[in-house]
């Protein structure tokens, strides 16, 4: 059954037959994306997780469609109807609209107009009809004028609600309206009669301000293949709050024109007839049928767009730089309640909690600066992680100002997403006894600390990355962000002495049970002193314990491949190549001098391939390496602390906060984002702006214009970040 599937996937993903099949098999095997990735090169060819996780997801495309084979074939059997042309037919569907065109008259369907008209016994008349040989339809119509039938008129209906059924479940008819729609079909948004009525009568009502937010669509139209994939969500989210009225249609005549031969083959009353059963079913059926299938394939590939873009910007996030092991003080800003100040140890661990009052209402500095002074000293304090929220800006100038002569770092940490996690049931567990604030204040200093190791314990869709991320295929964009935050897990490598459950979940080869067991055991045991202790964690197996741990670093000096990318399995080959060199295994780990004298070709065989080999001597030249790049304190305008600050021409420096499909959000230091749009990140055009910025790139912007009013500040990209 699988090799049936390797070159339909090979031929969609452009891939090799012998990478594609050789891939598929290790998935079978339950083998993960990130392993199959960085330790299956050889038998993949080198393919990345990106192309890896396409051949996983056309896999399971594909058996989902098989399946789909089989329940219409079943289907019709039982329904005596199964013909072995049929069912070659079936078998023969190379795509999902194909097959469900193919299954359309065998469909279990509700008590239509069509099968009363049958019911009532008018199907021959409708065959009569369609053979349009007669002139006199009224005569032809008399012998069924019956029962429920009372007139001649009544059963002409009966007849055209048949033919009407028949045109739409005509595969070619369906596939020439289909080819319409795709090349020619519209959308057209109007305003709703709530929209308009709640603007006329309630102009300064909350709602009234949502609703006006798709002003530019209150009148709108566009071709349906050109559309931006952001306009679509925009678009369908209106119409689903109720502020826009949305239709995706080609022009009616054209339809019907491509229509009438299929099936009008003569000029008399017959004819007629039957062409006004197409008008009925062109109205009433295959538009809206058409519509909804085209709607669905505009918001899958919007949907598609937008997962991309929401997962390219959350891997940004997930591999910030972090400041690493060093003892942090954390301050959650604010004016009338406080800013929250929490210490922490290297190890991320909570030691004391403050509330200091340095800003109005209160202005309680000289208390505050006291408090502050003393907590640096008492904990040695080497970092201050200030949230960039509310009083962020202010904080920061506070902390600046009394922290002159102590040598540490000041750092605006984003926020977002602190609140979720501070009434999430993962902070209750970590932290049972303090409140909210404190929890955001912890969250807020352990992000700087690992930014990874926080962000995965909070929603993804809150952290504030995404586009239209409540809007798009829930399903399908929790895929692709667990994908996401797994992959980035496993690339930086878990201290597996350190790490929470909630970032061992993400390990390849774990889940929940196994990282609960492997903190169980850590803690009965005082620790984890080597990799191979590991296979002592209850319920791990051979094929977890094979999956998880290149990914898990132990710090042993007895054996430094333990805290490093290479897998167990090539222990044996590297203690020979140590051997072979005159060395021990410390001395050969990082000794670059020493690696360039490997003579390859040595080693390179049937048990190792080229690729692998080749991630060996690059592991071994720089062990448990961290491949983020080391976090750096930014500035940004001093002069600059609300929109009211900022004038048109000024050059900001900023912080990319966000990338959607028009442009790219940055923070200014204030409260409101900036937007650099995408026409406006280069001279030359560009069709993605992640090709050009990535979330967390410093860069410098000129202030195009600024609209007070709606707090909106335009931006023209003059300088970025490597």
């Amino acid at each position: 059954m699988i090799i049936s599937y390797v070159k339909k996937i090979s031929r969609e993903s452009n891939l090799p037959i012998r990478s594609v099949e050789n891939t598929i098999n290790l998935l079978e095997e339950d083998a993960t994306v990130p392993f199959i990735a960085r330790y299956r090169k050889d038998q993949t060819g080198g393919l990345d997780e990106t192309q890896i996780l396409a051949i996983k997801n056309l896999l399971s495309s594909s058996k989902e469609f098989d399946k789909r084979k089989d329940f219409i074939l079943e289907t019709i059997e039982k329904q005596d109807q199964l013909t072995l042309q049929l069912k070659e037919k079936i078998l023969q569907a190379k795509t999902l609209t194909e097959l469900e065109d193919i299954y359309l008259p065998y469909k279990q369907k509700r008590k239509t107009r069509g099968v009363k008209a049958k019911e009532k016994g008018l199907e021959p008349l409708a065959k009569m009809l369609m053979t349009q040989t007669s002139d006199d339809v009224h005569y032809l119509s008399q012998r069924f004028v019956k029962g429920d039938i009372k007139n001649s008129d009544d059963a002409l209906q009966g007849a055209r609600d048949i033919i009407a059924e028949w045109v739409n479940e005509r595969i070619s008819a369906r596939n020439k309206i289909r080819r319409l729609f795709e090349k020619e079909a519209t959308i057209h948004a109007k305003q709703t009669k709530k929209a308009k009525d709640l603007i006329k009568d309630n102009p300064r009502d909350d709602k009234t301000k949502e609703a006006l937010k798709y002003t530019d669509y209150f009148d709108f139209s566009e071709s349906a293949r050109k559309a931006k994939s952001h306009r679509i969500l925009a678009l369908l989210r209106g119409e689903k709050d109720g502020w826009l009225k949305v239709k995706i249609e080609p022009n009616s005549e054209r339809a019907l024109e491509r229509l009438y031969p299929m099936f009008v083959k003569g000029r008399n009353e017959s004819s007629r007839q039957v062409e006004e059963a197409i008008n009925d079913a062109y109205k009433r059926l295959l538009r809206p049928s058409l519509e909804t299938e085209v709607r669905n394939q505009l918001k899958d590939k919007a949907d598609e767009v937008a997962i991309n873009v929401f997962a390219g910007n959350l891997r940004e996030l997930l591999l910030a730089a972090p400041v690493g092991a060093k003892k942090t003080m954390a301050i959650d800003p604010g004016f009338r309640s406080g800013c929250k100040v929490v210490c922490l140890n290297e190890k991320g661990d909570f030691v004391k909690y403050q509330t200091i009052f340095p800003h109005p209402p209160q202005n309680k500095k000289r208390e505050a600066e006291e408090h502050i002074r003393h907590l640096i000293k008492k904990y040695k304090i080497e970092v201050i992680a200030i949230g960039n929220g509310t009083a962020g800006r202010e904080t920061e100038a506070f902390i600046k100002s009394i922290s002159k002569g102590i040598e540490l770092k000041i750092y605006l940490v984003n926020e977002d997403g602190a609140s979720i996690y501070s009434a999430s049931k993962i902070a209750r567990e970590e932290f049972p006894k303090e409140d909210i604030t404190v929890r955001g204040a912890i969250s807020i200093g352990r992000r700087l600390m690992d930014p990874l190791a926080e962000l995965v314990k909070i929603d993804a869709k809150s952290i504030g990355v995404g586009q239209y991320q409540y809007d798009v295929d829930q399903k399908a964009l929790k895929s692709k962000l667990d994908s996401t935050v797994e992959s980035c897990v496993n690339s930086v490598g878990i201290n597996v002495n350190t790490a929470s459950k909630y970032i061992l979940t993400y390990v390849s080869g774990l889940g929940n049970t196994l990282a609960q067991n492997i903190i169980d055991y850590r803690t009965a045991n005082n620790g984890i002193s080597s990799r191979s202790e590991l296979k002592k964690v209850a319920r791990m197996g051979a094929k977890s314990y094979e999956q998880c741990i290149g990914f898990l670093r132990v710090e042993n000096d007895k054996n430094p491949l333990d805290n490093s990318a290479v897998h167990p399995e090539n222990y044996k080959l590297i203690k020979q190549i140590a051997k072979d060199m005159n060395c021990s295994v410390s001395e050969l780990c990082g000794n670059p001098t020493l690696i360039k004298q490997i003579d390859s070709n040595k080693y390179i065989g049937n048990a190792i391939g080229e690729l692998t080999f080749k991630d060996l001597l690059s592991e071994l030249a720089k062990p448990s390496r961290d491949p983020r790049k080391e976090a750096e304190v930014f500035e940004f305008d001093q002069n600059i602390n609300d929109i009211n600050d900022i004038v048109s021409g000024m050059i900001l420096p900023g912080i990319v906060t966000n990338v959607t499909n028009f442009g790219a959000f940055v923070d200014l230091g204030i409260k409101q984002n900036g937007l650099i749009h995408i026409s406006n990140m280069s001279e030359t055009f560009i069709s993605d702006p992640s090709e050009i910025l990535k979330v967390n790139q410093k860069v410098s912007s000129k202030v195009l214009d600024v609209d007070l009013k709606r707090g909106r500040i335009g931006l023209a990209l003059i300088e970025k970040t490597s």
